[in-house]
């Protein structure tokens, strides 16, 4: 992959944050859950965001 340009590493760390932010919000609603299928459904999210942040992580090394 190329050299990222100014514009484009602002972005990916704008979505880096991002999805941190939703992995976090999601890992209190599980938290905080009662449901064991909600709590499961907001587990599965966090992970999804927790990975996808990983991988745009990926892109700056």
């Amino acid at each position: 992959m190329g050299t990222l340009n100014q514009v484009e590493l602002q972005n990916l760390r704008h979505f880096i944050g991002e999805q941190e932010n939703a992995y976090c919000k999601f890992t209190h609603y599980a938290d905080t859950a009662v449901d064991p299928q909600i709590k499961q459904i907001l587990n599965k999210a966090a992970q999804d965001c927790l990975n996808s942040k990983q991988k745009l992580i990926s892109f700056l090394g």
